[in-house]
């Protein structure tokens, strides 16, 4: 089969199904931070975050966060096509032919759906509001392009050739 044309055969995930799934990996990702937090705390004998009157952490801990949550979600993705949001939903990630993802799609997907994250360097020469608000809008127009889509594809399933399924 043609990977560039979707498998009919597949039942594509609405959108609000997709963000109830979205919603439920937030509960695994602040539990997975919260862990690598107390990990990292532990291991530098509670000097990770030092407040000498403005909070500061260690230079390794953010690019560590981003790391563990990536290796979560492209894991996941290649362990049986759903994270832990996915599950009770009944959701799969597949590529577009309905087979297994491979890595280098679940690497794709990742950094496309994290990109609008850069937007937070907005923060630097505006506001922290500004840059959450610039961040917000960009999934939103991820997400918007769902709606426009025959697949039901999020903007970042179009870039990694991937798509989100329902499963019986």
């Amino acid at each position: 089969m043609n990977p560039s044309i979707p498998n009919p055969s597949l039942m594509p995930a609405t959108l609000p199904r997709r963000l109830l799934a979205l919603f439920y990996d937030l509960w695994a990702v602040i539990a997975i931070l919260a862990m690598v937090g107390y990990a990292c705390q532990r291991a530098t004998g509670g000097q990770l975050i030092a407040t000498a009157g403005h909070v500061e952490t260690a230079w390794w801990y953010q690019p560590l966060q981003g790391l563990v949550l990536s290796a979560y979600f492209i894991a996941s993705w290649l362990r049986g096509g759903q994270t832990l949001g996915m599950r009770p939903w009944r959701l799969r990630l597949v590529r577009v032919d309905g087979g297994r993802v491979r890595f280098a799609q679940a690497l794709i997907r990742l950094l496309a759906g994290a990109a609008p994250l850069l937007l937070l360097e907005l923060a630097r020469v505006s506001s922290t509001s500004v840059a959450l608000w610039a961040v917000l809008i960009a999934w939103v127009i991820y997400f918007a392009w769902a709606l426009t889509n025959a697949r039901r594809r999020a903007l970042h399933d179009v870039i990694a050739g991937t798509e989100v399924v329902r499963i019986a």
